[in-house]
């Protein structure tokens, strides 16, 4: 529901005016200052004894962006930025703090750069100050290269974590797996950036202003384990920050660490037990979900990687895991491995089958569905809409086990929904929010079933009055769900389904 965000193309000549910034900048400060404030452009200050960066990194634009940076606890704060680029684009500007090696400039003894197939640890806490106005996200990027360290673009896989963002933008690519890993779950993005590395980002579901202790080498494993980073290659950089298209003053980061470590190597061979009881807990038209007992280990499990039919599609740090991109109609085979820091990996669960719902195509029933929207607010915090059923065909038509589906588009975890009227009463409805696959604009729909009665030839049910919104009431975007339409008065609406038995009777399913 989000709007495109083409990923930043960096390219030498800007390399040059950063490090050409850096010089200028370097030494401009008298050390004994606790805080610095820096209008430049490039500019970068030496937080915490030179263990940190920040980074102003202004490079798609050149409006004034002026930040309050504390030399000694790297916290800062943008206290003057006014940025107006449209979030169809890339950001204006990603002021940052990092550790690591950016661009040939290294910062002191931040333990980096880690070959991946060697990375045993890497843990961060990252505390920001969001505004409620402007489009931004508040993000990790992490960079690796082929080589320890590099003065250029890097040759290896960019990696971002979203904690949070506000506005009409999303990562580059499309969403293409959900993930539980550390005790969250993460939206999982894939594409290629602008100048064709790969890009692989993890956007928190519901959002957060700070994360601590957050568990990074587990999305570097999940990332891995997805064939979007190469074990060969190293962990060069951790940046944290935000990209910013509109606003901006006001944001901040009250604190940042990162800490990576080698694995010790330490000789386990015992592989965990399998996993128990793998079981389906639900599917869609093109998504089936599955969940597990926790497997042991003498040290620790510490994931868990999913097969269908044989083939590996994902790993997750939880005991939960919903596979995406199916057929409809269809039946699929799935086990589960559990595996160590070391990388023993268990034997196989039993296999359990999950079959998806009907879905696609055009419906060609004698029921239909009329739609006129009640809420012409495209981004606030709920989502209302009148229906009505229309019998179309000459005899009366069963309501028992009809089931209404409006598709959309969003990211939450969990959704409250309502009945607000209905002239054949609420009572004889029931709805909730299920899962869609990663169909484009209708990754989730509102489920209506009607409980029973009968509809006369050429009837109606009358005015159904719905509504449904996120369980923690931020807004959401309704700009490009598939079945949002702007009618005012009743309209036919062949992208709201009508199904009975799992059979799609009347509109055309995404």
């Amino acid at each position: 529901m989000t709007g495109r965000h083409p990923r930043r193309a960096l390219a030498a000549t800007a390399a040059g005016i950063l490090l050409a910034g850096l010089a200028l900048f370097t030494g401009a400060v008298p050390a004994a200052a606790a805080s610095v404030t820096d209008c430049t452009q490039w500019g970068t200050t030496e937080t915490q004894g030179g263990t940190y960066t920040y980074q102003q990194n202004e490079w798609n634009s050149s409006a004034r962006q002026c930040a309050s940076v504390d030399t000694a606890t790297g916290a800062w704060k943008l206290t003057e930025a006014n940025f107006s680029l449209t979030t169809a684009g890339p950001p204006a500007t990603y002021p940052s703090s990092y550790k690591g090696c950016h661009w040939g400039v290294c910062t002191a003894n931040s333990g980096l750069p880690i070959r991946v197939g060697e990375l045993g640890s890497a843990r961060s806490t990252f505390d920001t100050t969001q505004v409620a106005s402007g489009a931004w996200n508040a993000s990790y990027d992490l960079w690796f290269n082929s080589t320890p360290t590099t003065d250029d673009q890097p040759d290896g896989t960019e990696v971002m974590i979203w904690i949070n963002h506000r506005g009409d933008v999303q990562p580059i690519g499309s969403r293409t797996a959900t993930v539980t890993a550390d005790g969250r779950t993460w939206d999982v993005w894939t594409g290629p950036g602008a100048s064709g590395w790969k890009v692989i980002s993890y956007v928190l579901q519901d959002g957060a202003t700070a994360v601590t202790d957050l568990n990074v080498k587990r999305l570097v494993d999940d990332a891995t384990a997805r064939g979007q980073i190469n074990p060969a290659h190293y962990l060069i950089d951790a940046e944290a920050g935000f990209e910013i298209w509109q606003g901006g003053q006001g944001l901040g980061v009250n604190s940042f660490s990162f800490d990576a470590s080698k694995g010790s190597g330490g000789g386990d061979t015992t592989p965990p037990t399998a996993p128990r009881n793998l079981r389906s807990t639900g599917a869609s038209s093109s998504s089936a979900s599955l969940a597990w007992d926790p497997a042991t280990d003498d040290v620790g499990v510490t994931s868990y990687d999913v097969y269908r039919g044989g083939t590996r599609v994902g790993s997750t740090g939880g005991t939960t895991y919903t596979d995406t991109g199916l057929t409809a109609s269809t039946a699929y085979s799935y086990t589960v491995r559990a595996l160590d820091a070391a990388g023993n990996a268990s034997p196989p669960t039993g296999p359990v089958s999950v079959t998806t719902e009907p879905g696609g195509g055009t419906g060609t029933g004698n029921l239909k569905v009329q739609y006129k929207t009640s809420d012409t607010g495209l981004t606030d915090n709920a989502i209302g809409m009148n229906l009505k059923v229309v019998n179309t065909g000459s005899s009366a038509q069963s309501l028992k086990d009809v089931e209404i589906r409006y598709w959309f588009d969003d990211s939450a975890s969990s959704y409250t929904t309502w009945c607000d009227w209905a002239q054949i009463g609420c009572s004889n409805l029931t709805h909730s929010v299920s899962t869609n696959g990663t169909a484009t604009g209708a990754n989730r729909y509102l489920k209506v079933n009607v409980t029973g009665g009968t509809l006369a030839a050429g009837a109606s049910t009358g005015d159904i009055q719905l509504r449904l919104h996120r369980s923690d009431w931020s807004n959401l975007n309704e700009a490009d769900d598939y079945s949002h339409g702007t009618a005012s008065s009743y309209t036919d609406a062949p992208k709201i389904g009508v199904y009975s038995g799992g059979q799609l009777l009347w509109g055309t399913a995404p």
